[in-house]
């Protein structure tokens, strides 16, 4: 019998350490080559795999040239923003899986965040619909670590670090000068970085997301500290920041506000609001992407390592459908129907 080949793909925004578990996956598919053909890898996603974008990693990565993905940042494969249509009568999953057969595939990996566990899911209905062999199989990264269904996604420790070492070195300039610092770290959605890096570099003020903000309050808050001696202030925010205010907005008002005020990043936003309250000279920061770049951290290569290597030891034990995950400090496995799409 003609053994089935596996294809890995990566999806979303990329982070330090995603090639770890990329690593994770490709080393436990080669190295069970008496059940396993090749193993492919799509360049840029479900995307480039739809243009025939393809690699072997037998080729590509030789002997122990695959090592160098355990602390190469970055996506090796390359990434996408593709979204599957939501009925699964749409014919690019038909289509999707002609390509699959044409290759023999057996096994189909998914590397990524919320939308990329979305897409493994879809998948994952499709060919039990359609009655197809193929399996599929999810694994998580997002540095926003607002992943369902784990408690610590690969990539967040990493970004963590990187945000908290920019704004301790943000302290220095802002204690000489006696100003107010507005950093700006990155969390559309969620909070879970900038809670993380604030309380790491003991930020004076933490405002996410999920929490409006009172404009008062913050003002209040920079008075007291100054009042107790504090003489500079550190602020950091998530990018996805939204006043009280704008809480009660619907999402065209919100964004026909925003355009009006010239589309602002949050930092910008947040300091032009408090600047006729406040008797300090303000400055604004944004982190930006670098939070996805830089060298992983070794927390985060040992956790993507050891995922991808629970993702290989998945098809090993026949358990399909499923997310590798990370809950209560052991590495162990859930239904992607439990957390596909959610937050």
């Amino acid at each position: 019998m003609t053994k089935k080949n596996l294809i890995v793909g990566q999806s979303g925004g990329p982070t330090a350490v995603i090639n770890s578990s990329l690593y994770g996956v490709v080393s436990e598919g080669i190295a069970h080559s008496d059940e396993i053909g090749e193993v492919y890898g799509m360049v840029n996603g479900i995307e480039g795999f739809l243009e025939d974008r393809i690699l072997n990693f037998r080729e590509a990565l030789p002997g122990e040239q695959l090592d160098y993905l355990k602390h190469t940042p970055g996506a090796y494969l390359g990434s996408c923003r593709y979204k599957l249509p939501e009925s699964l009568e749409d014919p690019v999953y038909p289509l999707l899986f002609e390509k699959f057969e044409e290759m023999n595939i057996g096994w189909f990996f998914y590397i990524g965040g919320n939308d990329s566990m979305d897409t493994v899911s879809k998948l994952s209905r499709y060919a039990a619909q359609t009655g197809s062999s193929i399996r599929v199989i999810g694994e998580p990264k997002t540095i926003d670590n607002d992943l369902e269904g784990i408690d610590v996604s690969f990539g967040f420790q990493s970004a963590i670090d990187v945000a908290t070492d920019y704004i301790d070195k943000l302290q220095s300039t802002a204690k000489s000068h006696g100003r107010v610092f507005v950093v700006e770290v990155m969390g559309h959605k969620t909070g879970w970085l900038t809670l993380h890096a604030g309380i790491a570099s003991n930020s004076d003020i933490i405002l996410i997301p999920e929490i409006p903000y009172d404009i008062n309050a913050v003002v209040k808050d920079i008075e007291e500290k100054e009042k107790r001696g504090k003489k500079y202030i550190i602020i950091a925010a998530a990018e996805g920041i939204i006043s009280k205010e704008e809480s009660l907005l619907t999402k065209k008002e919100l964004k026909k506000k925003r355009k009006e005020g010239g589309n602002l990043i949050a930092a910008e936003r947040l300091a032009r609001e408090f600047e006729p309250y406040v008797d300090k000279e303000i400055r604004t920061a944004s982190i930006g992407h670098i939070q996805r770049g830089g060298n992983p951290c070794a927390y985060d290569r040992v956790l993507a390592t050891r995922l991808g290597v629970m993702a290989g030891e998945l098809i090993e034990n026949k358990k399909y459908g499923y997310m590798a995950t990370f809950v209560d400090n052991k590495i162990s496995s859930v239904p992607l129907s439990d957390v596909a799409g959610k937050t």
